[in-house]
């Protein structure tokens, strides 16, 4: 295992270098000159210029992607063209929202969905795998502002339940934290209790048909223990699978859900950057997150040991 540890971290050396490559040549791919466009309309030459060699745009590419590397290795992943602080001390002040918010959003998506997924395939056609199908289509086709609009709509303002918008550091108090964070993690989790619930229900369908399972049953075991002790556990590798897949989605879904509600999280800032075209910021968010969704995969392929025996690396 530990062997196998070790080349699965070594593997993502080379994955996330061309992750670098992409990354670094955000810059390059925007159309027209970058620092033309970073200075606006009303810049002059000598902005353009002072611009232009901030970014390193008058060096040869490869020079400017070794200089970057190098200075990413070392943490230092450069600074904000517009607030001229550290993209690290940037990224590190907005952390906290998003980490929670996915947190929370990580939270409700399996407690609800893998328990909803299990009953839909154990009551196939009745109403609840009829209501769960539904609700996974729903999750599927809405996309994740327009639930965030209905939620603070209804929630917010209709029955001023909950703030609207903002976010609540949790050491002013869990309960505000938590409040500011609901709606915002059921609009982000749709979606990904959506897919696991689906996936779960297909799985636990398959497993629910096999001879063994017949043969619990035979012998006596309870609904319980064949739904949730000998069913699911054979159906988990691939519910861990789509979990980290899906993992991408719940990335993407924060940085909308963060400018519905305001959230002054990691995706907030990307969406700020985008707009300002701020290079530096967007590029460290994005290897950040890359990172990040690299790690997860990795640790889904080593949950599969735990809930599948024969497998062994």
């Amino acid at each position: 295992m530990f062997a196998y540890i070790i080349r699965r971290v070594l593997a993502t050396v080379p994955v996330m270098a061309i992750v670098a490559l992409l990354v670094f040549s955000l810059l390059y791919i925007a159309p027209g000159d970058p620092a033309t466009i970073i200075a606006g309309d009303q810049a002059s030459p000598a902005d353009i210029e002072h611009i232009r060699v901030s970014l390193g745009l008058d060096r040869p590419f490869l020079v400017r992607f070794g200089s970057w590397v190098w200075d990413v290795v070392h943490g230092d992943l450069g600074k904000s063209i517009f607030t001229n602080l550290p993209v690290t001390h940037m990224i590190a002040q907005r952390i906290e929202p998003t980490v929670s918010l996915m947190l929370i959003t990580l939270v409700l998506s399996l407690a609800l969905a893998i328990p909803l997924g299990v009953v839909a395939a154990w009551k196939q056609g009745s109403w609840i795998d009829r209501f769960a199908m539904v609700l996974s289509t729903a999750g599927f086709s809405v996309p994740v502002f327009v639930i965030g609009y209905v939620l603070a709509y209804v929630f917010g303002l209709t029955l001023e339940w909950v703030p609207v918008q903002g976010y609540t550091p949790i050491s002013e108090g869990i309960w505000p934290w938590f409040q500011n964070l609901i709606m915002p993690s059921i609009a982000l989790g749709l979606i990904y209790m959506a897919l696991i619930a689906r996936i779960t229900r297909a799985t636990m369908l398959e497993v629910l048909s096999q001879d063994y399972v017949r043969t619990a049953r035979a012998k006596g075991v309870g609904q319980r223990g064949i739904l949730f002790v000998h069913a699911l556990k054979n159906a988990a590798v691939p519910i861990i699978t789509i979990i980290g897949i899906g993992f991408a989605a719940l990335i993407g879904g924060a940085v909308v859900t963060e400018s519905v509600f305001a959230i002054p999280g990691l995706g907030r800032l990307t969406v700020d950057a985008i707009l300002r075209r701020d290079y530096p910021v967007i590029q460290g968010v994005v290897l950040m997150f890359s990172f990040v969704y690299v790690l997860v995969n990795l640790g889904v392929d080593l949950l599969y040991t735990l809930f599948d025996p024969r497998i062994r690396y």
